[in-house]
């Protein structure tokens, strides 16, 4: 079923009243986008803490997540550590919820939260990058991490690392989960080059 046909089976559903969905639920079964490179799994709080520790954030850092989901790194750095950030994420749903959970942490004057594809944006500004995606995805994005962001940047990641190109600086773990960590070189930057 396209989308256009899928939408409008829920539209119709929903007004004839055959099914009985809270108008949240149907605004998110709308909104979804249909495919999405990385399923939404959100990082427990344990390791959101531990991923800024890492990174060394504070508040002179200007975190990105890619990836983002709800905000909840992006809002951490700024309620916690006092950074400014913003977060991406293609799901629309998510930056609603982001959004909301900035305003209700009171961070929402030093956080940013925008639709958009992690591929297409600009993270020159970063100071530290955060991600939560599938190695496959981390792979494809390394050469444009080394690309735009500066030497020094430091880059965490959930889960997966960056693939044998590009060893991780340090891991550690926190309840079963491994996390990686990296700074941008100007070797990196040469590479980006090449």
């Amino acid at each position: 079923m396209h989308t256009d046909e899928r939408r409008r089976t829920l539209l119709l559903s929903a007004a004839a009243g055959s099914i009985l969905l809270p108008t949240r639920a149907l605004a998110q079964a709308l909104a979804e986008p249909e495919r999405l490179d990385v399923p939404y799994v959100p990082t427990p709080q344990e390791v959101v803490d531990r991923m800024l520790e890492m990174g060394r954030v504070g508040k002179n850092d200007v975190l990105y997540d890619l990836g983002c989901g709800d905000g909840r790194i992006v809002v951490t750095a700024a309620k916690n550590r006092g950074a400014r950030g913003t977060g991406i994420d293609l799901n629309p749903v998510r930056i609603a919820e982001a959004k909301e959970n900035a305003k209700a942490a009171g961070v929402a004057d030093r956080v940013n939260f925008k639709v958009g594809d992690l591929f297409q944006a600009d993270v020159s500004p970063a100071t530290v990058v955060t991600l939560y995606l599938l190695p496959s995805v981390n792979v494809k994005l390394r050469p444009r991490l080394w690309q735009q962001l500066k030497v020094g940047t430091r880059v965490v990641s959930h889960a997966f690392d960056m693939g044998p190109e590009w060893p991780p600086e340090k891991k550690d773990e926190v309840d079963g989960r491994t996390i990686y960590y990296w700074t941008i070189t100007q070797a990196n930057k040469n590479a980006a080059k090449a």
